[in-house]
């Protein structure tokens, strides 16, 4: 029987949709004050795999994924998506509609998860309304998506960055389990 034993630490990342830069510094900004230090930023990838934010945002909408320098443990997806909507909520404030959308996740060695606050068959439910939604596994170079994972995910666009930061990560584990031995 396998005993159980505490999760390795995870890097967690933000996909952030904007229209104006401006917001998308803004939003970094306060991931930083909340989750501490960004260590990769992605490029800014156009996102027009829908028009479902268009009404509320505007056009053209960009997605860029940052990804934090502190590992972090699994648990706290519900935490960091659940105050994720509330970041959202109180940037848009100003405008009186929302001008940046963040869907947190994190990645390991061999998958990504997104957290989602709708249901799914694909979805695992954690807490407080939260599903972890497995969005790709890591096989032959690069994260792989599934059949229900979203187009932007599916397509490869985002690929270089999920690479940089796979690859950061592993680098940060084998600092980890040097000071951590089991």
């Amino acid at each position: 029987m396998a005993e159980p034993r505490s999760p390795f630490p995870v890097k967690y990342f933000i996909a952030v949709l904007f229209k104006d830069k401006a917001d998308l510094i803004v939003a970094c900004k306060q991931t930083e004050e909340i989750w501490g230090k960004i260590d990769i930023q992605g490029d800014d990838h156009l996102f027009d795999v829908t028009d479902y934010y268009h009404k509320e945002m505007g056009q053209p909408i960009y997605r860029r994924l940052i990804a934090f320098e502190k590992l972090y443990d699994p648990i706290l997806l519900v935490t960091m998506k659940l105050r994720c909507n509330e970041l959202e909520l109180e940037l848009s404030f100003k405008k009186g509609k929302r001008v940046v959308n963040l869907d947190a996740g994190y990645l390991d060695h061999n998958k990504v998860l997104l957290a989602s606050a709708k249901e799914a068959g694909q979805k695992i439910y954690l807490d407080k309304g939260i599903y972890a939604d497995l969005a790709g596994r890591y096989k032959a170079g690069k994260y792989q998506s599934f059949e229900w994972s979203f187009p932007d995910f599916k397509d490869g666009r985002y690929d270089k960055e999920l690479c940089a930061f796979r690859k950061r990560y592993m680098e940060q584990m084998k600092l980890w389990r040097k000071n951590n031995p089991a």
